[in-house]
């Protein structure tokens, strides 16, 4: 069984670790625990969630004991980690039933039998704890301009800090204490974004307890010009098939940039390394075989191998058919209240969601990435007749050379 550290390393999977050299003398001893925390804050986990979650996959395969943290505490006050706003209050019931969704996800990734994997829920021990005895237990141990230096906090300390956010690092430093003190866990992972709210609880259980307690982070899912990933005109790529379909899922992976096929095989497939060295080093049209084993392992992986297999069918006819107006491309729905007698390209790509913006849709124009019904689009001004649609019928519109969308209204 490979060394943990060694695993990550292999796999281009580490961004920062905390007293390496005590932590490799740590894992070496016994079986371990370590802790990824998953805030409810949608009835779905995406694709950012999946870097974490197979931080915790890379970890069981290692030998050691896996525990989910669901916050469902901590999602009553939301992490400012990278976000430029206040983020939207949830109920309580809300929170519960999203966690509910969540813990039946993990199965595909995670072995959750007891013995390899414990699933825990913050609120447990928060919503039953008063105020001053977080305060009076921890309080002391945290100073402000610490916190307020922490990386976390400074996108949003010019624009503004709610005193509730600048709770959290507080109580995510807590769960690790708790976690230490009634599982045994020693070690906490998770996005290189939250390394200052991660080392306050390492900081926390080696002053209070006097043990060992360690940090390791998974570099983000960013393209190489440092975007997120895991965007669509549609937003977020969701783990839930109802949310993000298994084919939609496959033709976003299957559409990566050619510098992302490498790392993303790296981070999302059990492939050996020598098979992902191969496969991201191929050149010119050959990398596209790259793409089609990425998108299928990482479609096999959250949604099961008839899925992948479906996909994979379905986006080589879409592909041969492409010539013919893509008769296999996903449908897109569009309101018939809202779609006037004649409307511009301009506005079709916005209102059908294709484009984000119409400054968006007019550089796609512009550019000659837009086609309708096999005729390139090069006027912004060209208009889409409601008539076309009548008996139920559809337009196929392309987006660059590998995006199709089939229009309806309803």
């Amino acid at each position: 069984m490979q060394n943990f550290l060694d695993l990550i390393k292999s796999r281009n999977f580490l961004a920062q670790i905390a007293h390496p050299e005590e932590f490799s003398s740590h894992l070496s001893e016994k079986r371990r625990l370590a802790y990824v925390g998953f805030d409810p804050t949608a009835e779905s986990l995406h694709v950012g969630n999946l870097m974490p979650i197979m931080a915790l996959r890379r970890w069981q395969q290692s030998g050691h004991k896996a525990v989910v943290l669901m916050g469902g505490a901590t999602a009553m006050i939301g992490d400012p980690s990278g976000k430029t706003e206040l983020r939207q209050m949830i109920t309580e019931e809300t929170i519960d039933f999203r966690i509910g969704l969540f813990q039946k996800q993990f199965h595909r990734f995670l072995n959750m039998s007891p013995e390899h994997c414990t699933v825990v829920n913050n609120a447990s021990w928060f919503r039953g704890m008063g105020y001053l005895s977080i305060l009076r237990e921890i309080g002391a141990d945290f100073t402000v301009n610490r916190m307020l230096a922490a990386e976390c906090f400074k996108q949003r300390y010019e624009k503004g800090l709610s005193f509730l956010e600048f709770n959290y690092m507080i109580l995510q430093s807590y769960d690790f204490l708790h976690l230490n003190r009634t599982l045994g866990v020693t070690v906490q992972m998770g996005g290189d974004d939250q390394w200052s709210n991660m080392i306050g609880g390492m900081d926390l259980i080696r002053r209070k307890e006097r043990q060992q307690a360690f940090i390791v982070t998974n570099p983000l899912l960013t393209t190489t010009a440092g975007a997120k990933m895991g965007k669509t005109e549609k937003g977020a790529v969701w783990l839930n098939p109802d949310m993000t379909s298994p084919f939609e899922l496959f033709q976003y992976f299957r559409n990566v940039d050619d510098d992302m096929v490498e790392k993303c095989l790296f981070y999302f497939t059990d492939l050996p390394v020598e098979d992902v060295r191969h496969l991201g080093g191929l050149q010119g049209a050959a990398i596209n075989e790259a793409k089609v084993v990425l998108a299928f392992e990482l479609t096999k992986l959250i949604h099961g191998d008839e899925e992948a297999e479906r996909s994979k069918t379905r986006a080589a006819n879409l592909f041969s058919q492409s010539q013919s107006g893509g008769d296999d491309a996903p449908e897109v729905f569009i309101d018939r209240n809202n779609f006037a007698n004649e409307m511009s390209i301009l506005d079709v790509l916005v209102l059908a969601k294709i484009c984000d913006s119409k400054g968006e849709a007019r550089r796609l124009v512009d550019q000659g990435g837009i086609a309708v019904a096999e005729t390139k689009v090069s006027d912004p001004k060209f208009m889409v007749a409601k008539s076309i649609f009548e008996d139920g019928s559809s337009l196929v519109v392309k987006k660059g050379k590998k995006n199709f969308y089939k229009l309806k209204l309803k």
